[in-house]
């Protein structure tokens, strides 16, 4: 409105100097209005293209840092049983814990309770070994929240002195889905602080 006002107050004073009639006054006034408005125009399609940039320029930023934090996101735990004892048989299938805390890094894993619980959904890596005496049957199941994923056992002989076993898996997790390892109902492991363990870690967060 001012660049209008003072394009008015221009043309009638060019008007009042050259004699000119109200024909011509009119003219230079439209030329003017028109100038204006193609000013106006341009000014308005600036505007909106600096906001669409500053709202891609955002939308990069977002990705970005999501992408970073993606990159930080690290979870990497390893786990053994505590001390060179038996452990079982018990009259229930029974939560293995792995007291003896070797490595876990975004704090996962529960010492406390033998259960990793995942902080982020994602491709995840899991293994478990055992060291257990031939006399007496082994069998561990891996967990996922209620279901078993994979297992390791084996079976009592008189003329084993001792056995190893083991089993991995790649399970697909959601943030807060629950992994562990049970011991069959009857069955023990040798409780050895590094041959008995629970390991696992992110493979690819989604």
């Amino acid at each position: 409105m001012k660049m209008l006002a003072v394009s008015v107050l221009v043309v009638a004073m060019m008007a009042l100097t050259h004699g000119a009639d109200s024909c011509d006054f009119l003219k230079e006034f439209g030329a003017m209005k028109e100038k204006q408005r193609v000013m106006e125009t341009r000014l308005k399609d600036s505007e909106t293209k600096l906001k669409d940039s500053e709202t891609r320029l955002k939308e990069s930023e977002n990705q970005m840092l999501e992408l970073r934090n993606k990159e930080r996101t690290k979870v990497i735990f390893s786990a053994a049983t505590e001390g060179d004892r038996a452990i079982g048989p018990f009259n229930t299938e029974t939560t293995l814990i792995y007291g003896r805390v070797i490595t876990n890094i975004g704090n996962a894993y529960n010492q406390s309770t033998g259960h990793f619980i995942a902080p982020v959904a994602g491709v995840y890596h899991f293994s478990i070994f055992y060291h257990a005496g031939g006399e007496h049957r082994v069998r561990l199941f891996l967990y996922k929240n209620n279901h078993i994923m994979a297992e390791t056992h084996d079976h009592p002989s008189m003329s084993d002195t001792a056995d190893n076993g083991g089993n991995a898996v790649f399970l697909e997790l959601q943030r807060g889905d629950n992994v562990y390892v049970n011991m069959q109902v009857n069955t023990y492991v040798w409780g050895s602080p590094t041959a008995t363990t629970f390991s696992g870690f992110l493979v690819s967060q989604m």
